[in-house]
This record gives structure tokens, C-alpha cells and sequence, in this order.
């Protein structure tokens, strides 16, 4: 069986990090830090945005800024078919 994550990087995603800066609810004045990582497609990042999407309409804190770094672990060139395969005892 084939690991979920690994089939996805194989269909072109990547594993996105976004450094979330967003406003306290209590100390608006004040910044916190969140990291959101999960795999996504560059350069529209639909996975990203639909959790911006959700934090904007359900979490009091105030988005400050979004810092994106997206890398893909797994590239054509390093997957290739095997059209056979040979065992030696």
C-alpha cells in the first residue's frame, strides 16, 4: 500500500511552510507566530488558502503577514518505471 502523502508528491505536490504573523485578540498591539505546514500545489496553493480562508472567518486574531516557502521534495527526475526486475538468490 501506497503512503497517501508520498502519491500526492507524485502528482506535483510540495511541502508548504507559512509563518503566519497574526494580531493577539486581547493585545491587538502584539504579534504572535503560528506555523501551518502541509502538502500543496505552487503556485496557487489551494490547500494554504482555504486554511486562510477559515482562519479569517473563525479566529479572532487579525492577520499581520504571510510568509510562504514551498520546496518539492520529489522531482521527475529522480522517479523513473522499471521494466523489469531481476532477484538474484
Amino acid at each position: 500500500m501506497i503512503d497517501a502523502d508520498f502519491r500526492r508528491q507524485l502528482q506535483g505536490y510540495g511541502l508548504t511552510t507559512a509563518n503566519i504573523l497574526y494580531h493577539m485578540p486581547d493585545h491587538p498591539h502584539l504579534l504572535q507566530n503560528f506555523i501551518w505546514q502541509e502538502y500543496d500545489l505552487f503556485p496557487k496553493f489551494p490547500a494554504l488558502r482555504k486554511f486562510l480562508d477559515f482562519w479569517k472567518r473563525e479566529i479572532e486574531g487579525g492577520l499581520h503577514s504571510v510568509i510562504v516557502a514551498h520546496n518539492r521534495l520529489i522531482t521527475p527526475a529522480e522517479i523513473r518505471s522499471i521494466g523489469q526486475e531481476f532477484k538474484l538468490h
